[in-house]
């Protein structure tokens, strides 16, 4: 295989298993970040190039110009994957330039960003029959009376762009209980020009999130695909998976599958769906389009998603192939989790012997990994790093 992996990111554990997951087939990898301060995926013995490059915010100019002087001097065609949200919009905002140096799976211009935002996502999906949290809109006439009439109290007050809404609050959402609090939500995200949306929170724990993660081939066709139960995340009930177990939904296929058929997406997606625990219907949440956190995961369960890609693109596509029977695998972000745990147990969700049952599971770990050491003991650096610095302070 000639043609290089290009992975943007190596500062988190998504791009440190793309890493992993194109290294241990033999491709050539080539890490890009825009800093060594943290970048753990940088250590990982299957990665054959590291390179600093332009942020991608501060100066996406210049990060493209890097990407296309870097592909023009390779002999094959690279591949390029992105492995966090500001990437895949950098991707999506430059897709005309960069397609003519780098192998990409999408093809139609701001649809990457489609999915990503919220507003346009919701669109999407009401046009396509699949069912989305019931919303309110601040340019919609008396919306404040809406929300309290339709939606009901507490309520969610989410970003357009969640991206940005992130990298400003280091938070998905904002989760209001009266109106003197969605008031305040509104005024911190416009005072930082922020749009936002009103939705009603769907009734069910945390176990009650799914996800359908599929590779859509060049043909648009669902070619891949698994689906999974989220035990744990990390802000407790809106954030990201930190527990999570593979298991089979096949009605989450039927929703999925023909949605993102349908809207034209190519490449990998996960859509995040949430299991309405009064009604049993599933509403969809979010897409994100591109690897995630359950890269670990969907690997040890038999789907190389960033092998996958590289193999459709380079014109080499691999067999079908879908999990269809239970295999008990969770993934297991351990910082993070015991971070979460913490706050389950506090606000008496969980108890400590739910959760102690619940490790009894053979897992897929987001940083650790035998055969590749060196990025897990990095990333405690880091850890023991900051924990001295505050000590200090």
């Amino acid at each position: 295989m000639k043609n290089k992996a290009i992975v943007l990111g190596a500062n988190y554990y998504i791009g440190l298993s793309i890493i992993r997951c194109l290294g241990i087939q033999g491709i050539k990898v080539t890490a890009i970040d825009y800093s060594n301060e943290g970048t753990y995926g940088f250590a990982s013995k299957y990665l054959n190039e590291k390179l600093i490059a332009p942020h991608y915010k501060e100066n996406p100019e210049g990060l493209l110009k890097f990407l296309i002087d870097y592909a023009k001097k390779q002999e094959h065609t690279p591949v390029l994957f992105p492995s966090a949200d500001p990437y895949v919009e950098f991707i999506d905002k430059y897709l005309i330039e960069l397609k003519e140096y780098y192998l990409i799976p999408q093809t139609e211009k701001g649809l990457y960003t489609k999915v990503m935002n919220k507003e346009t996502l919701h669109r999407l999906a009401e046009e396509h029959d699949v069912l989305v949290p019931e919303t309110v809109r601040l340019d919609e006439e008396n919306y404040i009376e809406k929300v309290e009439n339709i939606i009901k109290y507490p309520c969610l007050v989410k970003p357009v762009d969640s991206p940005a809404f992130v990298s400003k609050f280091r938070q998905k959402l904002f989760k209001v209980y009266n109106r003197k609090e969605l008031e305040e939500a509104i005024k911190k995200s416009q005072d930082v020009n922020l749009e936002v949306i009103i939705q009603r929170i769907i009734p069910g724990f945390d176990d009650h999130m799914n996800t359908f993660d599929a590779y859509i081939d060049q043909n648009n066709k669902v070619t891949h695909w698994m689906t999974c139960q989220k035990y744990r995340q990390y802000p407790i009930n809106f954030g990201a998976s930190v527990y999570t177990a593979q298991k089979y939904f096949p009605e989450l296929y039927d929703l999925g599958a023909s949605f993102l058929e349908n809207i034209g997406f190519k490449g990998f997606a996960e859509i995040e769906f949430k299991k309405d625990s009064e009604t049993g219907d599933f509403y969809l949440i979010e897409i994100n389009a591109r690897t995630t956190n359950l890269n670990s995961l969907l690997y040890k369960a038999g789907l190389n998603m960033p092998y996958i890609a590289y193999m459709d693109l380079i014109g080499s596509p691999l067999q079908d192939k879908s999990i269809t029977e239970n295999t008990n695998l969770v993934f297991w972000y351990a910082y993070e989790d015991l971070l979460a745990v913490k706050k389950y147990i506090q606000t008496k969700q969980l108890t400590i012997s739910e959760v102690l049952k619940s490790y009894f599971k053979p897992k897929a770990y987001a940083i650790w990994d035998f055969n590749d050491p060196k990025p897990a003991f990095v990333f405690l650096g880091n850890i023991l790093k900051r924990i001295k610095e505050k000590v200090f302070k």
